[in-house]
């Protein structure tokens, strides 16, 4: 077996382990219509994903007036709460976490995710013991801040050069670049492939079981 480059694998959380990016860009756009906004495409909702709620919904609708803010995010937790109930982990991501596991590597969650939204989403797919450390962008900056991954790098006492960022955004790529660790493309999320690649990820994978493999052989 060749020797792992990585003592620490971190994910992003939406669009890379759970399969929600349709639902979450419907719930910007309803949002938007709630408030007569104009209603972004789902190239523009979908950019946003991975950022913290409040900082994407200001990019989403930036004819807003900051004072409103509050009343976005409230519609958009409306909108998440009471949509699909049937999204659900990738196929393949439960037994791709634990092969990690099984292999000895530390698990880790950066998320634009707040605490409430992402502890939930560990209850219902039951992960909530999966992961050594985890970090919602309500605790820290949001991505693409490095604070973030140093935050869990220090949690778990692992170095940048021991480290990965695994995510379907251009944040989470820019976020590992800021903090200084490897980075890995999934394409199957948010952002389009030739968007991820600006940011050279050590790797891009165009599935679930690509990932799986990929870590396997050169994790």
């Amino acid at each position: 077996m060749p020797q792992k480059q990585f003592d620490l694998i971190v994910f992003d959380w939406d669009g890379t382990l759970m399969d929600s990016t349709a639902h979450i860009t419907r719930s910007i756009q309803a949002s938007c219509r709630d408030l007569g906004l104009p209603v972004p495409d789902d190239q523009s909702a979908s950019y946003v994903i991975g950022l913290g709620l409040r900082d994407a919904l200001m990019i989403a609708a930036p004819t807003l007036d900051p004072a409103d803010y509050p009343k976005l995010v409230e519609r958009y937790r409306v909108h998440y709460l009471t949509g699909d109930p049937t999204i659900e982990l990738f196929a393949g991501a439960r037994d791709l976490l634990e092969n990690l596991r099984s292999a000895g590597y530390l698990l880790a969650v950066a998320t634009g995710k707040s605490r409430v939204g992402l502890d939930r989403a560990l209850n219902a797919v039951d992960l909530v013991d999966m992961f050594d450390v985890t970090r919602c962008a309500d605790e820290t900056f949001s991505k693409p801040h490095p604070q973030m991954l140093n935050e869990v790098m220090d949690v778990v006492g692992q170095t940048r050069e021991r480290t990965v960022m695994i995510g379907d955004t251009t944040h989470d790529l820019q976020m590992a670049q800021n903090a200084g660790t490897a980075g890995i493309a999934v394409t199957y999320g948010a952002h389009p492939e030739e968007s991820l690649l600006e940011f050279s990820p050590r790797f891009c994978a165009h599935s679930v079981a690509e990932l799986d493999a990929w870590l396997g052989s050169n994790g």
